[in-house]
């Protein structure tokens, strides 16, 4: 399978190898020098013919890691092989937490290079056939089709319902990849607009040069390049809801209007002589701190209170980790088809146990993308902890690159076949957990979890409010874990122990 391969590398002889390798293997070869480079082709009219980037970490001005950052926020999946020197675990699992796919160690081995892409494109070739079937199959969302069964999520949802019964305007707050569109949706999907456009705009993902165009239209020979007459976003959302995501990252004097047309209904088309009056019910998102922004002179106070009427805040996926088996559940029958197998595998316990002991940073869409890569590449029908790399190697401190083995000391080991922790085990002083047992190996999640229960009972003395809070979890789940481990919540002992 061939494709399009961007090289991001600021030295000009690791480029030189790389461009010669992927030439030898049959794909096309683009070439940056840099992270502003990379990211200024993938803005451009090629980005959309990029298959894969073998992107260096090491880079003066953006870095590797600021490229897979900027490329998170533009909403770009396209898959990411890292290429690392000497980088030691934090390197390398903060690579992994935006969206790296693989990695490679420089220089790398032909092979090793192969064996990466063939991969990445073959995730990439399923990934198109899952949107392109999520789209023809795409319909009304309500609060019935949300996959959740968290105590978290449960005030999302009522406030949502009470919120789709009116016009107001809706801020939703919280983290990236937390499904804030999904929320929106399902609003839009349970009022009486339903029936009506729902218009959705990545107000971080538009050069600013162009929001206001984008935003508002414009006339033909406004400016330069305006060969057509554009109506822009709020006409198209006329009657319907426009959701305006990542409002944060809107220019100022572009927020000037938008609280203009929020107050009047009307709209200015750049160019234009007069205003268009719109109709349109307004949901806003972010995963910035909006009146922080305020406060630091980025967003303007009036508009904030003009949209910050009704806000929902969406927790993250590590305070709602009851809802991880239902949807790691939802993805695998949603990919598995698609993938080259055509079967919906299962995930065995441990596997399971290891995505529920992860703090998800990238939330939803992370997990997602996670069972997602698991499905395309495994062998097996079941899904095993080997299926998720990445995921193992932030839990349990430590990445195999392809012949050596990257620890939490910054070292390098020969690879091993089962990874595991480098260091003897040790016993554990007051207040600190041991990961592994007396033989070396890594302790199983029970114990370490049961261990951790009783010690946080015994730090912050009985008290179930803050033990759940501080475990970060729902005080219904601590006390089940509890009675699960015959922890007596008043004295914090164990059946467990005194058997």
């Amino acid at each position: 399978m061939a494709g399009s391969i961007l090289i991001v590398d600021d030295d000009p002889v690791q480029r030189r190898l790389v461009d010669a390798a992927v030439t030898k293997f049959g794909h096309t070869a683009l070439v940056a020098d840099g992270g502003e480079a990379a990211l200024r082709l993938l803005d451009g009219p090629r980005g959309g013919e990029i298959d894969v980037i073998i992107l260096d970490l090491s880079m003066p001005g953006i870095d590797g890691i600021g490229v897979l950052k900027a490329m998170r926020e533009r909403g770009m999946a396209i898959p990411v092989i890292v290429q690392t020197a000497q980088g030691g675990i934090e390197t390398v699992v903060s690579a992994m937490r935006n969206g790296a796919f693989d990695f490679v160690v420089k220089p790398a081995s032909p092979d090793k290079l192969q064996a990466a892409i063939a991969n990445a494109l073959k995730v990439e070739a399923v990934g198109g056939e899952i949107r392109r079937t999520a789209r023809r199959g795409s319909g009304l969302l309500t609060f019935r089709d949300m996959i959740t069964r968290s105590p978290a999520m449960d005030r999302v949802i009522r406030l949502g319902q009470k919120a789709s019964a009116s016009n107001i305007p809706i801020l939703i707050e919280g983290e990236s990849g937390v499904g804030k569109e999904l929320v929106a949706r399902a609003i839009q999907g349970s009022g009486d607009r339903r029936s009506k456009p729902f218009v959705t705009v990545n107000c971080g993902a538009i050069p600013d040069n162009l929001v206001e165009s984008i935003l508002f239209g414009h006339e033909k020979g406004s400016f330069t390049g305006a060969t057509d007459k554009h109506a822009g976003k709020f006409v198209e959302a006329d009657k319907g809801t426009l959701f305006l995501d990542e409002i944060g990252d809107l220019p100022l004097d572009v927020q000037v209007k938008l609280l203009r047309a929020v107050q009047e209904g009307e709209v200015d088309p750049v160019g234009g002589r007069s205003t268009v009056k719109v109709d349109i019910r307004l949901i806003s998102a972010t995963h910035r701190n909006l009146l922080q922004q305020v406060k630091d002179g980025k967003f303007r106070e009036d508009l904030f209170y003009r949209l910050n009427v009704y806000p929902i805040f969406v927790p993250p996926l590590r305070e709602r980790r009851d809802d991880i088996p239902l949807l790691v559940s939802h993805f695998i029958s949603r990919v598995a088809p698609a993938s080259p197998h055509g079967r919906i595998p299962m995930i065995s316990e441990n596997a399971l146990a290891l995505l529920q002991a992860y703090d998800w940073p990238g939330n939803i869409r992370q997990l997602e993308n996670a069972i997602f890569r698991a499905c395309v590449l495994s062998e097996g029908d079941v899904l095993t902890e080997d299926e998720f790399p990445q995921i193992r190697a932030q839990v349990e401190g430590v990445v195999d690159l392809g012949g050596t083995t990257v620890a939490d000391t910054g070292t390098e080991r020969a690879s091993l076949p089962a990874p595991v922790l480098p260091r003897a085990p040790e016993r554990a002083r007051p207040g600190m957990l041991r990961a592994l047992d007396e033989r070396g190996n890594v302790r199983p999640l029970s114990d370490v979890e049961f261990e951790m229960i009783r010690l946080a009972i015994d730090h912050y003395h009985g008290q179930m409010s803050e033990v759940a809070r501080r475990l970060g979890i729902g005080r219904s789940t601590l006390y089940r874990k509890l009675k699960e481990y015959g922890i007596d919540p008043e004295t914090g002992r164990s059946e467990r122990l005194a058997s």
